[in-house]
Parts: structure tokens; C-alpha cells; sequence
């Protein structure tokens, strides 16, 4: 088993946007084929090096390329979004994928962002309640009464009540946002406490506790498999190292999300026991072997294509391998 990742981050010094977003429809029909469980995909917007902004578009063109991939798209600053749009493109992109396509809402924490949309970042708590509420009703294909004014959302979603939406955050607010709901809650950071919250916040409103994810801090969110380690590491080395420095910068300090990494250089990064690793065939084979998919971000830092298929390759090998001999 294995999972994908992309964020389609674009630097000056890798691919072109264009060749990047060929390559990762394509990796998706191929990877759907051979083991991959899900294509996860991110949100940003303004960014230096183009982090993908438009994960709906992204993900209609994976399902169109795929027939049973699921796809998440996670986390979505739903501050952002006109909930009445988004539940039309929801709608639509439901039927394409004929109900694949899971979503994972956050509230954002780039300022940048922000004022990029002309949104007040002091409001982003209330806006995601009211956009949720709003949303979640809309998704439902009835017509509502909002503020005085008919809506009604059409076509209707492909899936009854419309498509899976979970929450996503590492705050007792997000926590309590989404028991609210009866929603699922993917945490950023690795606290008991929040998953006793949500179970108690989610019986107090009525609901059952749905799925909750909470990162392994033992485990490697980006995983490239090769035949020689070391060659790798030269290689692939100052792409990981571009995606953890412009991870770590949007967090401006923030040490509690899982996947954050302070790494300066490529040698501190591969000396960290995670995010980032590079494994051995033997090794990934022994990793899906012990109940776990690999996690791959295939074009991470703007891999060149041609550069990244290899490792994608070798990782669904591995994976494929676990299986035969489990």
C-alpha cells in the first residue's frame, strides 16, 4: 500500500509547473493501477513557488484519469471559500468522481493568505463556523433560506447528503468545530488531549465520534524508496530541503504540526529520524509488511519528472512485493 501526495510546489531551480502537473495526473492513473490507496492533495495561495491553489480543478482531473483512487484534499481554508460556490463545485466534482473525493477543512494560518483574499484574519474562527454550517446544509440538495434569500444548490451530489467532510487543525476550537457537526477531525499535532476532547464534545452535541487521525511521531511523512541511499540523498537532497525550509517558514515557530521540520541543510535533514526518508527496496518492503503504506510525495520541491518516476516506481514495487509475500 502506498499514498500520494502532491502540493505541485514549483521553485526557480525545479520543474516547470507544466511538465509538474502532467506528470502528476499521470502518476495518479498509474499509481491507481498498482497499490495506491489515496491522492492527497493541499491548498495554498500566493506562495513564492507556486504551491497548488485550485485542489478541486486538480482533483477533477484526477478522477476523470482514475475510476477508483479515492482523493482527499486536505486542509481547505474554508475562511476562503463563498460556501455557495463551493458547494456547486462540491456538487459537481462529486459526480465526476462518482463520490471519491473527501475533504478536510482548516481555517488557515498564513497571513499572507489572508490578505491575499481580502479577509480579516480575526474573524477566520467565526467565518469557518458560518461557512461550515452554511455548507454542510447546502450539500444536502434542498433549497435554503439564508439571510432572507432562496438558494439552491444543483445538480445534486452523486453521494446521499453529499460528499465525506472532515475537519482538520490542531486547536480545541477546530476540535470542538468539528464534534459540533458530528465530523471527523484529522489533528496536526500528536495530543491526547485533543482526541479526549473530541469525543466528549461530540457525545455532548448529540453525535457518535467519527474518524479521527492523529500523526505517528515515529513515522516518515515523505518517503522515496532507491537503490543506493546515499546516491539519493544527492540527488533528491535539495528538493526535500526546499520543501521542509518553505514548511517550516509558513509556521513561523510553530513546532507543534508533525511534519514540520527545522532542518537548514540537506546532512540535518537526513540525520532526522523523520519527516523526510529514503529507503532501501528491502526496507520499504519490510515497512508495508509491518501494516503501514508509504507514504510518497513524488514531486516533492518541484522534482523534475523524469527524476521522480524511478523512486514512484520502485515504491510500488515494494509495496507490490509486501503483498505477494505477506
Amino acid at each position: 500500500m502506498f499514498t500520494l501526495r502532491f502540493d505541485m510546489r514549483a521553485p526557480e531551480k525545479g520543474a516547470r509547473p507544466s511538465d509538474l502537473y502532467a506528470a502528476a495526473i499521470e502518476m495518479c492513473a498509474w499509481a491507481a493501477t498498482r497499490g495506491a490507496i489515496v491522492a492527497v492533495l493541499s491548498e495554498h495561495h500566493g506562495t513564492d513557488d507556486g504551491h497548488l491553489p485550485s485542489p478541486l480543478i486538480f482533483a477533477a482531473a484526477t478522477a476523470a484519469r482514475t475510476e477508483r483512487l479515492a482523493i482527499i484534499l486536505v486542509a481547505v481554508p474554508i475562511p476562503f471559500w463563498d460556501p455557495v460556490r463551493l458547494a456547486e463545485e462540491m456538487a459537481v466534482l462529486d459526480i465526476i468522481s462518482n463520490g471519491r473525493v473527501t475533504y478536510a477543512f482548516g481555517i488557515g494560518h498564513r497571513a499572507e493568505e489572508y490578505e491575499h483574499f481580502g479577509v480579516d484574519m480575526r474573524r477566520r474562527g467565526r467565518l469557518a463556523g458560518e461557512n461550515l454550517a452554511l455548507l454542510l446544509e447546502l450539500l444536502k440538495g434542498e433549497a435554503v433560506i439564508h439571510e432572507g434569500r432562496r438558494i439552491h444548490v444543483t445538480p445534486r451530489c452523486a453521494t446521499n447528503g453529499g460528499p465525506n467532510i472532515m475537519l482538520a487543525g490542531g486547536s480545541p476550537a477546530a476540535v470542538k468545530r468539528a464534534a459540533k457537526h458530528g465530523l471527523g477531525f484529522i489533528s496536526q499535532t500528536n495530543n491526547p488531549a485533543l482526541k479526549e476532547l473530541y469525543e466528549s464534545q461530540c457525545r455532548a452535541n448529540g453525535h457518535a465520534p467519527g474518524f479521527t487521525q492523529f500523526p505517528d511521531g515515529s513515522a516518515p511523512t515523505a518517503v522515496f524508496v532507491a537503490d543506493d541511499v546515499d546516491g539519493a540523498w544527492n540527488e533528491l537532497g535539495p528538493y526535500l530541503l526546499h520543501d521542509a525550509m518553505t514548511a517550516a517558514a509558513y509556521r513561523h515557530g510553530d513546532d507543534t504540526v508533525a511534519s514540520i521540520s527545522r532542518a537548514q541543510t540537506v546532512e540535518e535533514l537526513r540525520a532526522a529520524p523523520r519527516p523526510y526518508r529514503i529507503f532501501t527496496t528491502d526496507e520499504a518492503t519490510e515497512y508495508v509488511r509491518g501494516g503501514r503504506s508509504l507514504p510518497l510525495l513524488p514531486l516533492c520541491g518541484g522534482l523534475p519528472p523524469g527524476l521522480a518516476w524511478p523512486y514512484l516506481e520502485r515504491a510500488a514495487s515494494a509495496a507490490a512485493q509486501a503483498h505477494e509475500n505477506a
